[in-house]
């Protein structure tokens, strides 16, 4: 090339190669910012949400869609299992159908659970569930699912623990406290004979966290709190009320069961918020919803469906208008929801999803002899593996994003 045609040609080189550097480094931000999961803006964080975030995905609104090569991570063999929720052992009709459906949010990738990927995460941590059966429930799948990135995980129970899991693996302890009413309650018998039959009362103290979850507040990363199914005339009926104290006194006039729930959860939130340390990431989950067709437990009450109930269904069987033997989910759930606000608890949501399962309950297939006879069909707890999987896949992901965001 002759030295003419260089000096010619050098220039327009050199403009051109400013030009496509200009074009690349503008267009490469642009890029990488569509690239990264958009927020809706309903979810984007005003100044009063700064301590309590919002995920950038709500897993409450969606669907149950069918896959059914869709398999759950463990079997009848989890040795984390209870006996009455092994719905494989105990030969419960229509497992496999029961455990096809997935549930898929509206706006989000549905999440499912990398056991050996959220151990790692939870590398050294510690996570509480404290509450009813129903959050045992929920931990019994935990578990069982937890065990396929660690099978050397062993039972595990202390600081007051019902029961849990240690997973040498990852230094990781997961564990559930028993407390149904979250205060402390003790039994107090009439020691008069009454015209009521009135047997006894048991006393509630409103202040004071029971004994069982009471020394666990800093132990714990995560904690996973939840009461509402004892809150009931079937559990405490009149013969065997409860009754409500402040500072050792009674309450003044007597507080019916919602109202001293309300009262209880209110204490109680406070104690959290003031006991538990402020990095420890906290949930509140909502009611798990009954499916009763007929009556209720104790009343011939049954659950013998086959798939999941359609949405324009749910209000019949759910809203507290309607007066239904299953209205307490969506009572209590109001409550807590009022309770919750301003807090730095993380409300987790279950209450729609679970509602559309009337499929999936343990019903007459509880492993025990004259079992259903004594205590009536369960269309309260939830067959495993199962529903509590689906929980288990929302609550994990919900975890991983605040430990990233913290």
């Amino acid at each position: 090339m002759s030295s003419k045609l260089y000096s010619t040609i050098l220039p327009w080189l050199i403009l051109l190669t400013c030009a496509l550097l200009y074009i690349y480094t503008s267009i490469l931000p642009l890029y990488s910012l569509s690239s990264k999961p958009s927020i809706p803006k309903s979810q984007t964080h005003h100044s009063s949400d700064l301590n309590n975030p919002s995920p950038p995905c709500d897993f409450t609104k969606g669907q149950w869609i069918q896959q059914p090569h869709y398999k759950p991570f463990y079997t009848e063999d989890c040795p984390f299992q209870r006996n009455s929720w092994n719905c494989l052992k105990n030969k419960r009709e229509n497992m496999e159908n029961i455990n096809s459906w997935r549930w898929v949010p509206e706006k989000c990738v549905s999440p499912r659970i990398d056991p050996v990927r959220f151990l790692g995460f939870m590398r050294n941590k510690r996570i509480g569930f404290v509450g009813d059966s129903l959050n045992e429930n929920f931990l019994v799948s935990f578990l069982c699912i937890l065990r396929v990135a660690d099978g050397g995980a062993k039972k595990w129970k202390r600081k007051g623990a019902w029961r849990g899991a240690y997973f040498p693996k990852f230094n990781v302890t997961v564990a559930y406290h028993r407390a149904v009413l979250l205060a402390k309650y003790e039994w107090q018998p009439t020691k008069f004979s009454d015209r009521d039959r009135l047997k006894g009362t048991y006393k509630v103290d409103v202040d004071v966290p029971a004994d069982d979850w009471i020394n666990a507040t800093k132990f714990y990363d995560v904690l996973v709190f939840n009461t509402g199914h004892w809150w009931g005339l079937d559990k405490f009926p009149k013969e065997r009320p409860l009754v409500f104290y402040r500072k050792g006194k009674p309450i003044h006039p007597p507080l019916g069961i919602l109202d001293g729930l309300q009262v209880v959860l209110n204490s109680m939130i406070s104690y959290i918020e003031r006991e538990v340390p402020r990095g420890t990431i906290k949930f509140w989950r909502t009611q798990s919803p009954r499916h009763f067709y007929g009556g209720d437990w104790n009343q011939n009450g049954s659950c013998l469906f086959t798939k999941p109930l359609e949405e324009n269904q749910l209000d019949t069987w759910f809203d507290p208008k309607n007066r239904g033997v299953n209205k307490e989910a969506r009572e209590v759930n109001h409550l807590i929801k009022q309770e919750l606000l301003d807090t730095d608890i993380h409300l987790l949501d279950l209450t729609h999803l679970s509602e559309f399962r009337a499929d999936a309950h343990p019903a007459i297939w509880l492993g025990q002899k004259d079992a259903v006879a004594i205590w009536g069909q369960d269309c309260m707890h939830w067959c495993l593996p199962g529903v509590p999987d689906t929980w288990v896949d929302i609550l994990s992901a919900l975890i991983l994003y605040y430990l990233e965001t913290g």
